[in-house]
């Protein structure tokens, strides 16, 4: 008989009031751009941008819409594009769910494109920046997954395993824990020691996106694929074939850019004394 950890069932709504509800799960959104603002104030300074208080905001504001709209849009085109042409005013209905990261990826890059040519920023620069903020939120939106008991793994009979409310009487791998890990703790501790380096401009955000790549790609084999979906090409999904090219590619420019950039300065001998 396997044993299984019991899964914990928190309430996806945390606060109620009338008719109004507030989820966790926005609230994990709520927290990453609070955070995500403290951690970009951080690093602009380690880097000594000159970014001010006002051009701080200005930058979040438009990462917000980057990753809502991108995210959104991500999903009814990657993922259930035929349900959403019969009915497109339920696109709108981002409150029922349905985000996609390389969506929102994808919009966060325009977003910062946007506001880097407004601004006259160097958008290497920026890049880096907010990739290190990155990993902040996506921890935080896998536990907010986690929660509401979605988007979890297959089958499973390892000594953690848990049975999960939506996915029948089976242990299951907690994929969103796994991710949480990988795309959180441990991406925000390797982009951090890459920020801390004197690479060229961009070698912080093509350390993210194939470093992400990578761990997306892997917990996909233990990740559930989407049940109207399924698996796209043999034992891969959907996930696996859209975060592959980032894996090489990320990788690839990564080591260009290692290769590019100076080398770091080297402190000058102490002279000694004669004795």
């Amino acid at each position: 008989m396997t044993l299984v950890l019991p899964y914990p069932h928190i309430d996806p709504v945390f606060l109620r009031i009338g008719p109004v509800q507030l989820r966790w799960y926005g609230l994990m959104y709520m927290l990453s751009f609070i955070l995500g603002y403290f951690l970009l104030k951080r690093f602009a300074r380690y880097r000594k941008l000159e970014l001010s208080g006002d051009d701080l905001y200005d930058l979040l504001f438009y990462l917000i819409i980057g990753v809502m709209v991108g995210g959104r849009l991500g999903y009814v085109l990657l993922y259930d594009l035929n349900n959403y042409l019969l009915q497109p005013l339920s696109i709108l209905a981002i409150w029922q769910g349905g985000m996609s990261f390389h969506g929102g990826f994808l919009g966060v890059i325009a977003a910062a494109v946007y506001i880097t040519r407004k601004k006259g920023w160097n958008f290497w620069q920026i890049a880096d920046l907010v990739s290190v903020a990155v990993p902040v939120g996506l921890g935080l939106g896998r536990i907010g997954n986690f929660i509401n008991g979605e988007l979890y793994g297959r089958p499973t009979d390892v000594a953690w395993a848990m049975v999960f409310p939506e996915g029948g009487s089976v242990p299951r791998h907690p994929s969103q824990l796994y991710e949480a890990v990988l795309e959180g703790l441990v991406l925000f501790v390797i982009l951090r020691w890459l920020y801390r380096k004197t690479y060229k401009a961009g070698t912080v955000f093509w350390g993210l996106v194939g470093t992400y790549g990578l761990f997306r790609f892997l917990v996909e084999f233990v990740r559930e694929p989407d049940a109207h979906i399924g698996l796209d090409l043999g034992p891969f999904s959907r996930g696996q074939l859209l975060s592959l090219p980032m894996l090489i590619l990320g990788f690839a420019m990564m080591t260009i850019y290692v290769r590019w950039s100076p080398p770091p300065k080297s402190r000058p001998a102490n002279k000694s004394r004669a004795r």
